[in-house]
């Protein structure tokens, strides 16, 4: 049977207006890197990194310019993408750690357990992040297979994971993107006659950042520019097997990012290229994300689209892709984007929330976005220093990097998109409350004992 083949890149996928779902199944792999920032790819303007692989994408494929995650931190923006769901829909609004009895909801559906409907074989290779208590993994998600560190590369007990039980304590991660790609290869060979859907994760370029010793010294930017390098090396390997199996024509490869460039890491920490910050924060340098997709045969070659996406329409669009109904007992929010990938249409819906955990603290309406005052933040070893400032309005077709503050010369515009933000929140409904993370621990014998210490000199 002929079968089509969807490669979703680093965590990107689109939709068709009103098209016909294809009668042979595709198949679906979603690279989805860490941190990466909107000035480290070559595609979107890097010259000190060379990514001749993920720039092939956008040539023979679509480049998006103005693609978002639905969160600036790491675990909210991948429930988001996989669920097609703002995670503050979940509780979702920080990072989960080892330490967390917490986890995406098991009644959330997936891209994964969409696609089991059609029988799909499905994997994820890299970060979860998503909980790591068995009830929360990803077998239990809709994922046939799983292998890769469960949260972040950063975090305490970093270990391999192979299904439900952990194979490896001890984890050099020189090698960990040689690893996951290993084993992403080896999982489209086993299912090559297959329809299948694989999500490669790849947990850098998150910090520590690591290089193989065929990588390190090999681009202008240090060891960063290093790691993305081996990282596009990956995506040419992936590209590569698909040709040699002869899928590529019947592959739609996507390529993304969770969110922005940590920038407090400085030089280990990515750019944003002409975008204001990074990670951690609203701005669109936190969420605003390097996002290209191909399907030869498909997708127009060399196409840009400058209008607004977001991971979340991934759902709803490999939804339509292969004619799965949309759930329809919960709120989908994102929109399917096959009118954009596979015709000269335009996604449906052009307004967009920016929350920071539980707080939604900017929306988008089209060109433009409001921004409520902030307070700033003074900076700290784990986050950027950013000085407070006032109520922001942004025409962003203009000014992307958002310097010009429109608000003091366009007052009434300005409030009038607020309150359009404000009914938008509540048409939104009400969310749950906010997962508990983690608690902290009691230290109060080692207070105790220093107080005693105290009174005893």
């Amino acid at each position: 049977m002929y079968r089509l083949s969807i490669l979703v890149l680093i965590g990107f996928i689109t939709s068709c207006s009103n098209p016909e779902p294809t009668s042979e199944l595709p198949n679906i792999i979603h690279v989805f890197v860490d941190d990466l920032g909107y000035g480290d790819v070559g595609a979107f303007g890097a010259t000190d990194i060379k990514t001749p692989n993920i720039d092939r994408i956008a040539d023979e494929g679509i480049k998006f310019t103005e693609f978002y995650s639905a969160s600036s931190i790491c675990s909210p923006s991948r429930a988001a993408l996989l669920t097609g769901r703002y995670p503050q829909r979940m509780g979702i609004g920080q990072v989960f750690f080892p330490e967390s009895f917490t986890g995406m909801p098991e009644e959330e559906i997936t891209i994964a357990e969409l696609l089991k409907k059609k029988e799909y074989a499905t994997a994820i290779v890299g970060k979860w992040h998503l909980g790591h208590r068995k009830q929360y993994l990803p077998l239990n998600q809709g994922f046939d297979y799983y292998f890769g560190i469960p949260y972040s590369n950063d975090m305490e007990s970093v270990v391999y994971m192979r299904g439900n039980e952990v194979v490896d304590f001890e984890v050099d991660q020189h090698y960990t993107t040689k690893t996951y790609t290993r084993e992403a290869i080896d999982f489209i060979e086993r299912e090559k006659d297959n329809p299948f859907f694989l999500y490669l994760a790849h947990s850098m370029p998150h910090v520590p950042i690591y290089a193989s010793e065929q990588f390190e010294g090999t681009s202008e930017r240090g060891l960063y520019g290093d790691v993305v390098q081996e990282l596009d090396w990956s995506v040419g390997q992936i590209i590569q097997k698909l040709e040699d199996e002869k899928l590529l024509e019947n592959t739609l490869l996507i390529f993304s990012s969770d969110n922005g460039p940590w920038l407090v890491m400085e030089d280990h920490g990515g750019s944003a290229g002409p975008l204001r910050e990074g990670k951690q924060f609203t701005f669109e340098g936190g969420m605003r994300v390097p996002t290209v997709a191909m399907w030869k045969g498909k997708i127009v070659a060399g196409k840009v689209y400058e209008d607004l996406a977001t991971q979340m329409d991934w759902f709803p669009t490999i939804a339509q892709m292969v004619g799965v109904p949309v759930p329809d007992d919960r709120e989908i929010d994102g929109k399917d984007l096959s009118a954009v990938l596979f015709s000269d249409g335009e996604r449906d819906g052009d307004t967009f929330f920016y929350f920071d955990d539980m707080e939604l603290q900017a929306y988008r309406s089209g060109d433009y976005k409001v921004k409520k005052p902030y307070s700033g933040f003074p900076g700290a070893a784990w986050k950027q220093k950013v000085p407070a400032h006032d109520s922001l309005l942004i025409n962003l077709k203009e000014d992307m990097g958002e310097q010009h503050n429109l608000y003091p010369e366009q007052p009434d515009f300005g409030i009038s998109l607020f309150e359009e933000m404000n009914q938008a929140r509540k048409e939104l409904g009400a969310f749950p409350a906010p997962l508990i993370i983690r608690t902290g621990a009691d230290n109060s014998h080692y207070r105790y004992l220093e107080q005693k210490h105290k009174q005893e000199k």
